[in-house]
């Protein structure tokens, strides 16, 4: 019996930059959790906000403005 070999070629998408899925999966989670998209947007790029408490936050009953505006850091805390 004659086989005729064929090299398999994979078409592997790139993958995105860590960064850039990070902020992705963030979103994601936010938009989840009941946060609108501008602001799921804005909190998900800022990496000094922690996502588990806003999260745990929301996962108790408070509103997800509300939860940002708890967790958001001080004017001077910014630098």
């Amino acid at each position: 019996m004659n086989r005729s070999h064929r090299s398999i070629r994979t078409h592997a998408r790139p993958m995105p930059a860590p960064a850039t899925d990070l902020v992705g999966w963030r979103r994601r989670h936010l938009l989840r959790a009941g946060f609108d998209p501008e602001l799921a947007a804005a909190l998900a790029t800022d990496r000094g906000v922690d996502l588990h408490a806003l999260l745990q936050l929301v996962d108790r009953g408070c509103p997800p403005t509300l939860a940002a505006r708890i967790l958001a850091p001080l004017p001077d805390e910014r630098g």
